[in-house]
Order: C-alpha cells, then structure tokens, then sequence
C-alpha cells in the first residue's frame, strides 16, 4: 500500500491504525488511553442498565433503555433476537460517541465560522428578529420560515468535512467495483469529501457560503450530494435528530447573543487540528455579547 505526499500529511495516526489495525497493538500513541475511556463508557452504561433492570416497568418505559429491554424480554424465546444486552451497551456507547461528540464538534466549527464571516452573523440575526423575535424560545417548526438559518447549518456541515473518511463499512457478498473485485467481508471507507468538496455541485466549495444551498429567491435548496451523514442503508441513524439539535442550538444561541473575536477574525483557524476518524476545530476564544 502507497499513499502520495499529500494523502501522508492528510493522515492522521488513528486514520492509519484504522487502515492498518494489525499494528495498533504495536504502536504507541493516544489510541491506548482511548480504548481505556472506551471501556469506562461502557462500563458506566453497563452500572446505569443494571438499575433499569431492577425497576424496569414494560407498561411505562421511561427511555430508550427501558424500550430496549422491554424488546429483549419480547423476543427472549427467539434464538435469533440480536436484542441483548451486549448490543444494548453497544448502541448506549454509539449514543455518546456518534450522537454526542460529532454534534458537538459541529457546533464548535460552526460558532468560529459565524464568527470569521460576520455577514452572515448579520443576515441570521435579521432572520431570526423578523421569525421569532425575542420574546419566546424558536421552535423546529420555525426551520420552514427560516431558509437562511437552514442554509447556514447546512453549509457548516458540508463545509467542516467531520468525517471524511466516513465510517468504515463491510461488503456483504462478493462485489464488482469498475475493475476491481471486493471480496465478502472486505472493509470500505467510503469517502465523503470528494462529494462535499464537488465544484460541479458547489460552486466555491473551498469556501464557507450559505449561497450555496439557497436558490435565486433565497428559498432552500436541497442538494443530492449533501451527504455529511452517509448515504443508503448504513447512514447515520441520527441525521434528523442532529439537524433538529443544530438549528435549534445555533437559533437559540444567535437568538440571545452577538458572536465577537477576541482579535482579528481574518486570524480565526477553521482547519481541524487532526487526531482521528473526526476531525475537530483547534480550541480558540470569542466573545458572547448580549444580542
């Protein structure tokens, strides 16, 4: 396997142990201390199912560990259930670590972006005083009245790149692939950027720009190739969920407060300081002025 210079400087160490898992038990590095904090979360999960299990009510589920175990006492007498307690800590973990850290990295690279671009601070706070005004909290229903605000989310998403690599996959059967062969069980990474970063789909897509999910009469304008969340029957299951999340926290936030830089905002860095399958923004200061 070769890589040319620039996909070498691209790779991060987890993204090589990712692509050559043979040699992680032989490489030092911030992988060891993760897969300790991995343990502790499913560990800390595993503690919090035991308690539902002591006083689970089938009849009045109060959350998603409740529904779960309610399912596996459902199908205890089907040998084929894949509901268990093991995939139950299992999906409890994917709720922290894809539901949890991708939207909140999301929201940390679009608060610097709001920031570096302040005529796009200025266009939302228009949007917002004209739709929701400062007299209630916004609502999702708000969404369909806001276009720019749909936009902006959007654009931060595509944008930030999160996931580049996308999530590894599996091939379920013997696949033909152009000229290649991928043999059953075969793991893919389907790579996202080059479709998030397509200048025949947007414009400028080395740069930030709401335009480019906004038609001629500033109406939003869904795009194919937005894609930030997989595609087909393996893409993340919490795409709607996170949409909601952010045009809520990014509404409410812009909502209250005026973003403004501690110096230059010409200064401020997007690019990811590296270290993983998600990329996330270098930690950096600003200012919440009341709006």
């Amino acid at each position: 396997m070769s890589f040319s210079l620039e996909e070498k400087e691209a790779l991060s160490p987890t993204q090589i142990y990712n692509i050559l898992p043979a040699f992680r038990g032989y490489l030092p590095g911030k992988h060891r201390s993760l897969t300790r904090n991995v343990e502790e979360i499913k560990h800390f999960i595993s503690e919090r199912v035991k308690e539902h299990q002591k006083i689970l009510d089938p009849n009045n589920p109060q959350d998603y560990i409740d529904c779960y175990l309610s399912k596996m006492q459902q199908e205890k007498d089907n040998p084929q259930s894949e509901f268990d307690l093991e995939n139950l800590i299992i999906t409890g973990f994917n709720l922290f670590g894809a539901g949890t850290e991708t939207t909140s990295r999301t929201l940390r690279y679009g608060l610097l972006l709001i920031l570096k671009h302040p005529e796009v601070q200025g266009k939302i706070h228009e949007e917002i005083d004209r739709v929701i005004g400062h007299n209630r909290v916004p609502s999702i229903m708000d969404r369909q009245d806001m276009p720019y605000m749909d936009a902006v989310v959007h654009e931060i998403q595509r944008f930030i790149d999160l996931v580049p690599l996308n999530v590894p996959h599996a091939v379920v059967r013997d696949t033909q692939f152009q000229q290649y062969v991928l043999p059953k069980g075969t793991t893919i990474f389907p790579l996202l950027s080059p479709v998030l970063n397509d200048s025949k789909e947007f414009s400028n897509p080395d740069q930030f720009d709401p335009q480019h999910f906004l038609d001629k009469s500033g109406k939003f304008k869904k795009n194919d190739h937005f894609i930030p969340f997989s595609i087909g029957k393996r893409s993340c299951l919490g795409e709607g969920l996170a949409k909601m999340e952010l045009f809520l926290f990014f509404t409410t936030i812009l909502q209250n407060f005026t973003l403004k830089p501690v110096g230059d905002p010409k200064e401020i860095l997007i690019k990811n300081s590296g270290g993983g399958l998600i990329t996330a923004p270098e930690y950096q200061q600003m200012c919440f002025v009341p709006h």
